[in-house]
């Protein structure tokens, strides 16, 4: 998969060169995450052209990692899905994240900022557990951000289905977030919390009580914020 070969008879060197090439550890977690179709990992990896994740889903799929299945009555739209090659990267995949959370500089990590990654996590990740059984919309506002990127909804219906929006979807809001982009990437990574951004003004939720004093359970945080930051 890769353009050259390390050419050697070593596991280690064989296996690099298939999961090595240019994003495909990051499209593993998107589909260990969960994504399937085309345009959900697209949402996953804002940064990856179509035409390359076109490409690394047919070497992943030839190199029998994934497998792709026709979706009935939508001509020419598939699911991805791992296969059981596949599924045995699910520790690999996320022992990378594991340490990058632990030893990966939060400064460093904390450059490279990302608000339709960052909203699209949170969407897949969120515990609709404690917020009311109705639907609940939640608006997310970056100041900072060009207009196009600055305003986010989520909803949570209420059978706990969670959609996200980039456009006004034209329900009362029960919650408006205003904060920025590394305040609430911080959060989500653990690096951060509700409660300190909230004092110091970081952060600003304006709505129901309820839901904003539980907005750190509701949250779902990263898969990876458990993990501390060691000292180098």
């Amino acid at each position: 998969m890769t353009q050259g070969s390390y050419r050697q008879f070593c596991p280690v060197a064989m296996a690099a060169e298939v999961l090595c090439s240019r994003w495909t550890i990051v499209l593993l977690r998107e589909l260990i995450a969960g994504s399937t179709r085309f345009n959900e990992l697209r949402r996953g990896v804002p940064r990856m052209s179509p035409a390359l994740l076109s490409k690394r889903l047919k070497e992943l799929e030839a190199a029998g990692i994934i497998e792709r299945e026709p979706i009935a009555n939508e001509n020419g739209v598939y699911e991805y899905g791992l296969t059981k090659a596949g599924e045995e990267l699910r520790p690999i995949v996320e022992a990378f994240g594991v340490w990058g959370q632990r030893w990966v500089e939060s400064e460093l990590s904390l450059s490279h900022l990302d608000v339709q990654l960052l909203m699209w996590d949170m969407r897949r990740n969120l515990d609709p557990e404690p917020l009311p059984k109705r639907r609940i919309v939640v608006q997310f506002s970056y100041s900072e951000l060009p207009v196009a990127e600055r305003r986010w909804w989520l909803i949570v219906e209420a059978d706990g289905g969670v959609d996200l929006c980039s456009i006004d979807p034209g329900f009362d809001v029960d919650l408006h977030v205003a904060t920025d982009l590394r305040t609430m990437t911080a959060i989500w990574m653990g690096l951060d919390t509700v409660v300190a951004a909230v004092r110091e003004n970081r952060l600003i939720a304006v709505g129901e009580r309820a839901i904003a004093g539980a907005m750190q359970s509701w949250l779902g945080l990263s898969p990876f914020a458990k993990e501390h930051k060691l000292a180098g």
